[in-house]
């Protein structure tokens, strides 16, 4: 954690809310664009959000994280998020073999190439419809290391995984992606 970070926890701690309001300040916009992503909607993220930084005020003198502060306000919005989801229920579709997600996502296709597709997908303005279209547990890898930039390490220790389930995982969530975009840009129906 920064030292500015691990200061205003202590303040907050302490009772000071304008410690506390700096650190939502500081912190607020990341943990809603990830509670977001995760919950499905802006209604269930500002819940999120809510809930996140409430039980961030309530254990700001228990604080330890190692993987800094940014870090553990998502992980404390990603447990919030996962009651969100459960509550609604979310349907999971089947599981899928590593070679029939390629196919999906157009690996091996000269012509569509990923890169083609991709540039297609941002043209059209399809990456958020895409990812949106994911299910909750790949979209939500995808927005921890592509997105918030975290690292492979702090993404396994965040989601509970091993180094390998994580780099499993997103491959998995990147293939699923790759598929999504094909489809969204219309490139799937021309192959």
């Amino acid at each position: 954690m920064s030292a500015s970070d691990r200061e205003l926890l202590q303040r907050s701690a302490s009772g000071d809310r304008s410690a506390f309001d700096a650190f939502v300040e500081r912190h607020g916009a990341d943990v809603f664009r990830y509670a977001r992503w995760v919950a499905g909607d802006e209604t269930d993220a500002e819940d999120v959000l809510q809930q996140t930084f409430l039980d961030a005020w309530n254990a700001a003198g228990e604080a330890r994280a190692e993987s800094g502060a940014r870090a553990w306000l998502l992980s404390i919005a990603r447990r919030n998020a996962l009651r969100v989801s459960s509550r609604r229920g979310a349907a999971r579709e089947r599981e899928q073999s590593l070679e029939e997600l390629g196919e999906l996502a157009g690996f091996g296709d000269l012509e569509h190439t990923p890169e083609r597709v991709a540039r297609a997908a941002e043209e059209r303005g399809l990456v958020e419809a895409a990812l949106a279209a994911l299910e909750p547990e790949e979209r939500e890898i995808l927005v921890l290391r592509d997105i918030e930039e975290l690292s492979g390490a702090s993404v396994a220790e965040l989601l509970g995984l091993s180094l390998a389930a994580q780099k499993s995982r997103l491959h998995r969530a990147r293939l699923r992606l790759a598929a999504q975009l094909r489809r969204h840009s219309g490139l799937e129906q021309q192959a």
